[in-house]
């Protein structure tokens, strides 16, 4: 039933963007803002992707690597926890050619999004590890696995239902801080926004087209993350 409203809401929303698409004027955007959302969507998923393989690497390695790997886990997780996402960016993007470390906006943008984000997911990982009951474990002892084999064929399949959902909100929340990005020259869809309304002063029609493709993407985002839920649910409860 919730996905079905979520789709529900989904063509609802696309419908009222095309209707307001359709107004005198509106259209003259849709060109400009459809491309830097083309650039927001490529930041989006790439971000998604480290953030990942970060917190994944970052939650293993807290939880069962050797004392030096689980220092270095730990300060990766408060470091990015605990400073400002902009302030990352800028620190990629400004600071390490000083070090002669010299990389595009894009790639400074996927890295300082994915390893903000993949700090949190860390602890989303544990967290869903954790969860996991202790009979799972003693289990896998009692068929003589060994660690690595257990967390792979029993504890992580089983964990992983329980990450989805706050892994949704996580990407939505990068979703939203690819807004930062233009601030080191990337033509994404804020800074597609903002040009153009320096540029005709059409600030409400701007602004309302950015509203609207922000929220579909996040309940595109949404509406995924459900149904891999979904998905997993059953594949757990067949014993795949």
């Amino acid at each position: 039933m919730q996905l079905r409203q979520l789709a529900v809401c989904a063509i609802v929303f696309f419908t009222a963007g095309l209707a307001v698409a359709s107004f005198a004027g509106f259209r003259e955007f849709i060109p400009g803002l459809l491309e830097g959302a083309w650039v927001t969507v490529q930041i989006t998923l790439g971000g998604c992707l480290l953030a990942v393989v970060m917190a994944l690497v970052a939650a293993m390695a807290k939880m069962y690597g050797p004392l030096p790997l689980r220092w270095l886990a730990v300060a990766y997780i408060e470091v990015f926890r605990g400073t400002s996402a902009l302030v990352q960016l800028f620190w990629l993007f400004f600071v390490l050619p000083h070090f002669g470390v010299n990389l595009g906006p894009m790639t400074v943008a996927i890295a300082a999004l994915g390893l903000n984000v993949g700090a949190y997911g860390a602890e989303v990982v544990r967290g869903a590890v954790n969860a996991v009951p202790r009979g799972q474990w003693e289990a896998s002892v009692a068929l003589n696995m060994s660690r690595p084999l257990a967390l792979r064929r029993i504890i992580l399949p089983q964990a992983f239902v329980a990450m989805i959902p706050p892994w949704g909100n996580l990407f939505i929340e990068l979703l939203k801080a690819t807004a930062l990005v233009s601030l080191i020259t990337i033509s994404d869809l804020a800074f597609k926004a903002q040009q153009m309304n320096q540029t005709t002063f059409r600030t409400v029609e701007i602004f309302t087209i950015v509203l609207i493709v922000y929220l579909a993407i996040s309940v595109l985002i949404t509406v995924g993350t459900r149904t891999l839920e979904t998905f997993a649910a059953r594949g757990i409860a067949r014993g795949r």
